[in-house]
């Protein structure tokens, strides 16, 4: 009754004062809100509810607008940030008119090839990592070409990605040795370059990366954020926002205390930072725009996450979790995590995800009991979904390209697990890009018990890939390939797998196909007529679909499939539900 309050703390005050006992909603009208820090919520804020009034879009931002842009060169436009040249303000992403800015970068595209050796085995995790344990010297050090890099380049400045095989490590350089080639590293990379015989890595945040219009540096040593305005851009208006925080909105109850029974809804949560340290793997070190620990039935619930330098949402130490109808996209880091018991995460659009950190994930979850389901997860550099612990079930889900970058990884990768259903699912385009692989399903270290059934896969040539994985059951899928169709299992054993369809137009090959006891009823149909290692009781022919090119897999009479119990895999229902599904692009074929 006596008028708006002016920011959301003020909001939370006030409900509070009304006592956990009463309904308590914080209505926010429509406009942008800049937090000057975490907004955030305790256990005394239990049963709270903040949403966007009706028809209104409120955005909640973690940073500031940068003004007082003038001309720096032929092409560049700068700012004067006096707290960066002070060393109080730090950032790594910008956001300018509601776009994800692209990094001054070098070279301009492809990676530099570095020197550095690190010839230790990798044991697998399970094996306890690497052999040796790598030196700090190692973890701080590159060798590069002579040619790549010069005294021209600003060690304040330059940031390195330094590409591993299924993670990367982002590093600031604190020094520069010419004449031995070297750099050393601010921060120690997770990985030693060289690792895994990978020497890729890339330089960020240098005047001489700005290639191309939309790219930005941040000059340290002048203190100051530099531009390249897009040919229809005007400095003079343009909204550039950059980041203070590294979470916006923070639900942070504790063990004995949880924050229970709150509910966010219809808000936009934009412009959050990460520090400059390695990510590990997932970029799993990074926070959340949205933030929750030690929270209780609580709902997130037609949120969009958007331009932000680590994650979308991330949840630790959940129970009863329900993330529904979000939207999360242009993250530097992975989309949606989860981790804790009974978490449902359904019709959720995550995509472009990784801009910053390419091992990030689309929705990865981790703990007990998770329903993931409908989700539509597209535009991932590694993972699209990755699971581990016990009883999750991923139903229903439509994921296409996926791996863009990375390598070891899956369109639903589980590991460390058992007991989880993979049902339902339409995985698509996923292209091998060299290194250990890229796969639709990747049962890895320790999955066992697990159900692999009535999913689909096409344009992936490998479809199933396991690894020290064990009793499992791979039933009543189908896999089809544009062209030759792998079908591996390293270090497995004790696998049930019958009443698939592996479909290629190239050849088909198992690999350890003794990993597989019981086999029976699987039909291999490759159209080069070349099919090696194929479990017992495998039937070499045409299943005689209804129209494959179209996306009908239903089977025609006469077809070995009916004869053999295999019931047609209908995916027409994966993806998002109801008119959320819209908005996305079109997924056909969907059957």
């Amino acid at each position: 009754t006596d008028g708006p309050l002016a920011t959301f703390r003020a909001a939370r005050d006030a409900a509070r004062k009304l006592g956990p006992k009463k309904p308590r909603r914080i209505l926010a009208r429509g406009g942008d809100y800049f937090l000057g820090q975490t907004f955030a919520l305790e256990a005394q804020d239990s049963g709270l509810t903040i949403e966007a009034a009706p028809g209104e879009k409120a955005a909640l931002y973690g940073g500031r607008k940068v003004t007082g842009w003038k001309p720096d060169g032929e092409h560049f436009w700068s700012a004067k940030l006096p707290e960066v040249a002070g060393k109080r303000w730090d950032f790594r992403m910008l956001v300018v008119n509601g776009r994800f800015c692209k990094r001054a970068r070098l070279p301009r595209s492809g990676f530099f090839t570095h020197l550095s050796e690190f010839k230790v085995p990798w044991m697998s995790t399970t094996g306890g990592g690497w052999r040796r344990k790598p030196t700090h010297v190692e973890l701080t050090t590159l060798k590069y070409c002579p040619e790549d890099l010069g005294p021209w380049l600003a060690t304040a400045n330059a940031e390195l990605t330094v590409y591993h095989m299924w993670d990367e490590s982002v590093v600031g350089v604190a020094s520069m040795d010419e004449k031995a080639h070297t750099l050393t590293f601010s921060n120690p990379a997770g990985h030693p370059p060289g690792a895994f015989r990978v020497n890729k890595y890339v330089v960020w945040n240098l005047r001489e990366g700005m290639n191309e219009p939309g790219q930005w540096y941040l000059d340290r040593t002048s203190g100051k954020v530099v531009y390249w305005p897009l040919t229809d851009e005007d400095m003079t208006t343009a909204k550039v926002i950059a980041p203070t925080i590294e979470s916006i909105l923070r639900v942070r109850g504790t063990k004995e205390s949880p924050v229970t029974d709150v509910t966010l809804r219809n808000l936009t949560l934009s412009v959050a930072d990460t520090p400059l340290i390695a990510g590990g793997f997932g970029a799993g070190k990074f926070d959340g725009a949205v933030s929750l620990s030690f929270a209780r039935n609580c709902r997130l619930l037609n949120l969009t996450a958007v331009n932000v330098a680590g994650q979308g949402i991330k949840a630790r130490n959940c129970t009863d979790l329900r993330i529904e109808n979000c939207e999360v996209r242009e993250t530097g880091a992975c989309g949606i995590i989860v981790r804790g018991s009974d978490a449902f995460v359904a019709d959720n659009h995550v995509f472009k995800v990784g801009l910053l950190y390419p091992s990030a994930i689309g929705i990865w979850c981790g703990g007990k009991g998770a329903e993931i389901a409908h989700n539509e997860v597209h535009d991932t550099p590694y993972t699209a979904i990755a699971c581990g612990g016990d009883g999750h079930r991923i139903e229903n889900n439509l994921i296409y390209r996926a791996m863009k970058e990375l390598h070891d990884g899956a369109g639903i990768y589980i590991t460390f697990c058992k007991g989880i259903i993979l049902r339902g699912n339409f995985i698509r385009d996923i292209v091998d890009t060299g290194g250990y692989g890229a796969s639709a399903y990747y049962l890895d270290e320790q999955a066992e018990a697990c159900l692999v059934e009535n999913n689909l896969s096409l344009g992936v040539a490998r479809p199933s890939h396991n690894h020290m994985a064990r009793n499992n059951t791979i039933r009543n899928n189908v896999f089809i390939s544009d062209g030759d169709a792998r079908l591996t299992f390293p270090k497995s054993s004790g696998f049930r797998f019958e009443k698939n369809i592996i479909y290629a137009k190239g050849k088909i090959s198992v690999s350890n196909p003794t990993a597989i006891t019981i086999s029976s009823s699987n039909i291999f149909s490759s159209q080069k007529g070349v099919v090696e290692g194929a479990p017992p009781e495998t039937l070499q022919a045409d299943p005689l679909f209804v129209d494959a090119e179209n996306g009908d897999y239903r089977f025609t009479d006469g077809s070995a499939a009916l004869k053999l119990g295999i019931k047609p895999v209908d995916v027409t229902g994966a993806g998002r539900r109801g008119a959320a599904a819209n908005a996305g692009e079109t997924a056909a074929p969907r059957r």
